[in-house]
């Protein structure tokens, strides 16, 4: 991706990110999950039990503080920089956005709130995956502790973001916590459908140009391949199968190649739940 179609994504992510918080959000005193609940929290907190609000940006910036060196320290130089930028952007947008941005929605619902509001959220997620950062908060802690530990950290994430609606529950208003629920349900499912880069997908190819398919599978993801022999009862004929597992953006390409290659060639493509063993992912950076 070049360098302005990556900043706009970013920028535009960014931007969506801020004005989402300042209209759907605001208007149903939902809490969001990680680092950005947490910071609309503290400030909720402030206002009602020491009378002064400090700002979202300053709040958001100390929290990321630590993940980001952890970050830009272990997962991905670029990738750092470009989630702080993010982190920046959206801070200070939150903070300062104009109110006429603010005003052109006015929504007194919360469920409207909480669905419109999470599918917002999920667009502006997925628009800063696609230019490969994140927003940061849980996000940097979750990465590195999957590269690094190779263990899945979102079962924890998923943990504090429960305790952090516990405590919003608790403290304020235990409508807003359930209608927040809603908001982080419908950002999840929002971005399985926007984003599907961290989806695998198996591939099973029946072909008799199975060491073409197979250069083509490697060098194009890097990816191996295990081949079964058999025989294919149609035609009384030996048969190839290709085994492989790719990342989920890499299949159209794939099946457009190996239809070049062997225009006979069948293709059944499985989405995988769960993978155990090595799998290759592309450097952040």
């Amino acid at each position: 991706m070049i360098l302005p179609k990556r900043l706009a994504l970013l920028i535009a992510g960014a931007v969506l990110m801020a004005f989402n918080l300042n209209t759907f959000v605001h208007a149903g005193s939902l809490i969001p999950g990680g680092f950005t609940g947490l910071t609309l929290l503290i400030q909720e907190c402030g206002r009602r039990f020491w009378g002064i609000v400090p700002p979202f940006s300053l709040i958001l910036f100390i929290l990321n503080a630590v993940p980001a060196v952890i970050s830009f320290r272990h997962i991905g130089k670029w990738f750092s920089v470009y989630s702080c930028l993010v982190i920046v952007v959206s801070g200070l947008l939150t903070d300062f956005m104009p109110p006429l941005f603010i005003e052109l929605i006015q929504v007194h619902d919360t469920l409207l709130s909480a669905v419109f509001g999470g599918l917002l959220n999920a667009l502006s997620i997925s628009l800063l995956l696609r230019a490969g950062a994140t927003s940061g908060g849980t996000d940097f802690i979750a990465i590195f502790i999957a590269e690094k530990y190779h263990k899945d950290a979102w079962m924890y994430i998923f943990i504090g973001n429960f305790a952090l609606l516990a405590v919003a529950g608790y403290l304020f208003n235990l409508n807003a916590a359930l209608y927040s629920i809603i908001f982080q349900f419908t950002t999840t499912m929002g971005l399985n459908a926007l984003y599907k880069g961290y989806q695998q997908m198996t591939l099973f190819i029946i072909t008799s140009k199975s060491n073409e398919v197979y250069n083509l599978i490697r060098d194009e993801t890097n990816h191996a391949a295990t081949s079964f022999t058999g025989v294919g009862h149609y035609e009384k004929s030996e048969r190839v199968m290709l085994y492989s597992v790719v990342s989920a953006p890499e299949v159209q390409k794939l099946i457009r190649g190996i239809k070049r290659i062997d225009p006979a060639a069948f293709i059944n493509v499985i989405k995988t739940d769960q993978l155990g063993g090595r799998f290759y992912r592309r450097p952040k950076d």
